[in-house]
């Protein structure tokens, strides 16, 4: 019999994938309370076969977990979707828009996202609504504790070449809801501090500060001014240096000119490569695709269009997957210019026509930061940098570009020397961490 009771372990332990660990002691001891009785034995089958299909039903319980995990995963999945698309999107309301036509373009969708979601923690009702949507959020698919989870695996994957996070300043008189800070400080990496906003040129002073420090001094004055009634300043940062896994020869870079239109060119410092590169041409947008690798698992994309409205209307998340699957390597002369560009703008006006509207109002619904307390977003803000020199690229921002195809006469030119696009993005997660267009690099 005690061979049939190790047959039973084993054959229960097959079935429920090693996940039982009791199951010897347990038919050790309904053994001893049935060896005296026939009827006690059938008893102890009955009660035997019951307790297998408990069994199984935590082996199911376990696989219930392992969906539930998959679940989330999912969710992150559509956050960081919805992250790329609201790059485009505020892309093509600022190419489109007045206040930006033959202007360079350049900002960190990451850093835009991060400082919405946070503030979509403290957002309630309406204004909830019209923020989750403007990011691109669907609400029948995610909840805010999905968006907040998602955006704490993102901001945790910052490594050694760059940083991320946020940071809240509040005024000494003010106090926020706990559950809103511990948010912040959990999900969103938040560093907390309070200030005296009555005294707003020492409080401007404490929050450049602090962004300078986090840009490693590329950005000193995110914030020139202060509305008498602050009471609290949300802010995101975002900062990447990156090498080239190729780097250009310093000696190769000679003075060459950038075509801004038809009646000006300005003078520009042009690097220089001729090497094995990735290339690619849409044909369908009329455009050359180059892919540039640093030494990490971000890269720069550059596109030069024939039309960069045409480009530019089309653009998606999708044409990048599609790129960097079908490149291939070729060899090519690269003549990329050199150059630093420091951009700053007022989103207002841009996320009003995205539909994110009540929170500049006194409508707005702020009631998550400090119940019973009527707040209002005074302005939104974002600034950006990059520096592309030979040996890699210093950003709070993006890049793009363009290449011609392969001629068997020579060997081809890809020259960078009009209005290009360009992209800083993670190869692992194709997330868009810079994107902007650059129409005159002396600006």
């Amino acid at each position: 019999m005690k061979s049939k009771q190790n047959q039973s372990s084993v054959a229960l332990m097959k079935h429920t994938k090693g996940r039982v660990s009791s199951v010897k002691p347990l038919l050790h001891c309904l053994w001893l309370t049935t060896c005296n009785s026939s009827k006690m034995k059938f008893m102890m089958r009955a009660a035997l076969g019951v307790w297998i299909l408990s069994a199984v039903l935590c082996v199911e319980t376990a696989e219930e977990q392992d969906t539930a995990g998959n679940s989330t995963a999912q969710k992150t999945a559509l956050v960081f979707s919805s992250n790329k698309e609201l790059g485009f999107n505020l892309y093509r309301k600022m190419a489109s828009h007045a206040d930006f036509q033959g202007k360079n373009i350049f900002f960190s969708p990451v850093s835009v996202s991060v400082a919405l979601a946070a503030l979509c923690v403290g957002a309630g009702g309406e204004t909830h609504k019209q923020l989750f949507s403007g990011l691109g959020f669907n609400s029948s698919l995610l909840t805010q504790t999905d968006v907040d989870h998602a955006f704490r695996v993102l901001l945790s994957k910052s490594n050694e070449d760059s940083s991320e996070g946020t940071a809240v300043f509040v005024d000494s008189r003010f106090k926020p809801q706990p559950e809103f800070l511990d948010t912040l400080k959990n999900s969103y990496f938040g560093d907390g501090f309070n200030v005296d906003f009555t005294k707003p040129t020492d409080s401007i002073n404490t929050i450049n500060s602090y962004v300078a420090e986090k840009t490693k001094g590329k950005i000193d004055k995110l914030v020139e001014n202060l509305d008498a009634n602050t009471i609290m300043y949300l802010l995101s940062y975002i900062y990447y240096k990156g090498k080239w896994a190729t780097p250009f020869d310093p000696e190769l870079t000679r003075k060459d000119e950038f075509i801004v239109d038809e009646n000006t060119k300005v003078p520009v410092q042009m690097m220089y490569m001729k090497k094995h590169v990735d290339v690619y041409y849409d044909q369908g947008l009329n455009t050359s695709v180059l892919h540039l690798s640093f030494n990490s698992s971000k890269s720069i994309v550059l596109l030069l269009p024939e039309n960069m409205a045409t480009l530019e209307n089309a653009i998606s998340p999708g044409h990048f997957t599609k790129w960097l699957k079908w490149m291939k390597s070729r060899r090519y002369e690269i003549y990329v210019p050199k150059f630093s560009i420091k951009t700053s703008y007022k989103l207002n006006n841009i996320l009003t026509e995205m539909g994110m509207t009540d929170m500049f109002t006194d409508r707005a619904d702020l009631s998550g930061i400090a119940p019973g307390q009527k707040l209002v977003v005074s302005e939104v803000v974002h600034q950006a940098t990059l520096d592309l020199d030979e040996s890699g690229a210093t950003a709070s921002g993006a890049t793009g570009i363009g290449i011609t195809l392969l001629s068997f006469q020579h060997t081809p030119v890809l020259k960078f020397n009009k209005a290009f696009m360009l992209a800083i993005l993670d190869r692992n997660t194709q997330n868009i961490l810079f994107t902007g267009k650059i129409i005159n690099p002396n600006i």
